[in-house]
């Protein structure tokens, strides 16, 4: 079983003892209360996973996870979350303690292009990036003889710190840490080495297409060989790094956070804004957290020093020791949580919220909540799971401390012909005001499609005109007479395909022309792209027939056609050339 914390850790200045300061903050602010909910274990389809280390999605509008196992073998599973199958197994690895398959990302572009990278520990016992590639993206499965290696580090030896994440930033270009190593105290100097790519964040261009290089430099590199400086490497982003084992970028803000492993007595969580992450020293081998690391050597160090945000002791009451990064939450099923950043302890099972724009000292401890926490990862949608090494996957669910006077006993949906009908069954209404429905496409925007009034509890029953098919995503938000709201679970449900099927033609659209037919029930048309912006919009209020629409100047990409109006929605996908 893979273990973050043999004996050696950390880096800086401020100190952090969170039981205090977790006394101080729950007396002056109301709170998120943290839970973890299994969706996968046992009882589940697939059963118990094997050492998951990470979770991630493809980014493909697919809303599918993919669980990484330390084995070689990478799960795919829907969003209820139902298991699909092994996308993959990647062979060749030594695995064991520290070492396998450690994570996964998928090309900005895979929808198109099915090319996606795994990090991983070779036979060697080397760090390796490879590159695989999916023939049919929407697809469950890629194909294991597509492997092509895009770089090897050499880590010789020994077989622990090999760092492990792999995340494409808002600029396309991907990035991943390297551990520094392994032993204790960074005898080699790697993390303050130039020559070295360990200990380091690295930065790199990878290809989308099946030609050229692998991977390039991106041209504005802090280290590119044109610097004064020609011994250091220009994959370099970052230096001073131990063991960031799991690390993040902030979906909404671009920022990321880096929880760095410490060596014996201080664990670390960093934190740089947009714009501020490159050309850094994050302090290692020189500092521990924010205290000298005794009997360091090589220091003065490269490049300007940061000090981490927050440290914690190797105590397991008020710490840990293998701290696991988490993300900025972004989801929209947990409001208490929204915009704060969670992170672990693997060995105490302490859990922390940073609240949004908040110092060390605002930072939230909930203790013991779960042990061998291995990993957290993003949804889509932005909602958050975590992966436990005794093979379980889990939702992160917050509520706002008190819950609201209701109990939702059950939510689902069945698609009819030409509409869809939700139903939910509650108790324990008291002081409860409504039930406002929403629905999206795609999982991540909703918009409202009704509200009904709280009649006591009960059952209850909501109406959906809909067209065409595919899927959507329905959840309800439940409000009290206080204005506090909270949502239910999310529920899926397949339309029904009776309805006119294709109102838009044609589907591969080459000369920005489209042809919509028209009913007569629906009195606006909006064309919206996979972000959910809307790019085209015009009233069609009283219109019958087929219309010609001139799409505007957009992006090649797909894109939805949606009919509103009159309590019916119609919609449609199209791809632009």
């Amino acid at each position: 079983m893979i273990s973050f914390y043999a004996p050696v850790k950390k880096i800086y200045r401020i100190v952090l003892f969170l039981a205090a300061v977790c006394i101080a903050f729950l007396q002056s602010k109301a709170q998120p209360v943290i839970t973890f909910r299994s969706v996968v274990n046992s009882t589940t389809p697939g059963g118990l996973l094997t050492n998951p280390v990470d979770v991630v999605n493809a980014g493909d509008n697919s809303q599918r996870l993919f669980v990484v196992q330390q084995n070689g073998i990478i799960k795919v599973f829907d969003q209820t979350p139902t298991y699909l199958g092994d996308f993959l197994t990647v062979t060749g690895l030594t695995t064991g303690g520290e070492r396998g398959l450690l994570s996964m990302a998928f090309h900005p572009n895979y929808e198109t292009n099915g090319y996606f990278f795994v990090y991983y520990t070779n036979a060697n016992g080397d760090i390796e990036l490879a590159r695989y590639h999916a023939p049919t993206p929407a697809g469950n499965t890629a194909d294991p003889a597509s492997r092509e290696i895009v770089l090897t580090i050499p880590h010789p030896g020994e077989n622990n710190h090999n760092g492990g994440k792999l995340q494409f930033g808002a600029d396309g270009y991907l990035y991943f840490a390297t551990g520094d190593g392994g032993g204790g105290g960074d005898v080699p100097n790697n993390a303050q080495n130039g020559t070295s790519l360990l200990g380091k964040m690295l930065r790199i261009n990878v290809s989308g297409s099946a030609t050229g290089p692998l991977y390039t430099i991106p041209p504005d590199n802090p280290y590119l060989a044109t610097s004064p400086d020609d011994n250091i490497r220009d994959e370099i982003w970052a230096f001073g790094l131990r063991n960031p084992f799991r690390w993040s970028f902030d979906r909404l803000t671009n920022d990321m956070w880096i929880a760095d492993v410490g060596q014996n007595a201080w664990e670390e969580v960093n934190f740089r804004t947009a714009g501020t992450t490159g050309g850094i020293n994050y302090g290692w081998h020189c500092f521990e957290g924010t205290h000298t690391y005794p009997g360091s050597t090589g220091c003065p160090i490269t490049g300007p020093t940061v000090a981490p945000l927050l440290d914690y002791p190797h105590d397991n009451a008020t710490g840990g020791v293998a701290v696991i990064g988490g993300y900025v939450y972004r989801g929209t099923l947990n409001p208490a949580m929204n915009a704060h950043y969670i992170f672990a302890d693997e060995s105490s099972g302490n859990v922390w919220l940073l609240p949004p724009g908040g110092a060390a000292a605002d930072t939230i401890q909930f203790k013991n909540v779960l042990t061998l926490i291995s990993s957290f990862g993003e949804a889509e949608n932005g909602e958050l799971y975590v992966t436990n090494l005794n093979g379980q996957l889990y939702t992160v669910d917050a509520s706002a401390g008190a819950a609201l006077p209701v109990k939702l006993l059950d939510f689902k949906g069945a698609a009819k012909t030409g509409y869809n009908e939700l139903s939910w069954l509650t108790s324990n209404e008291v002081q409860f005001r409504q039930y406002e429905i929403e629905y999206s496409s795609n999982g991540a925007q909703f918009e409202q499609a009704g509200v009904i009034p709280a009649a006591g509890g009960g059952n209850y029953h909501f109406t959906h005109t809909v067209g065409g098919g595919g899927k959507l995503y329905y959840r309800l938000k439940m409000v009290d007479l206080d204005g506090k709201s909270e949502y239910s679970k999310t529920i899926v449900v397949a339309m029904n395909n009776s309805e006119l099927k294709n109102f838009v033609t044609p589907t591969m659209v080459t000369n920005g022309l489209i042809n919509v037919t028209l009913s007569g029930d629906y009195t606006g048309l909006q064309v919206i792209d996979m972000d959910g912006k809307t790019v085209y919009r015009e009233s069609v209020t009283n219109r019958t027939g087929k219309i010609t629409v001139s799409l505007p100047s957009v992006r090649a990409g797909q894109y939805l056609v949606r009919l509103t109006g009159n309590g019916k929605q119609l919609t449609q996908k199209i791809v632009v050339q």
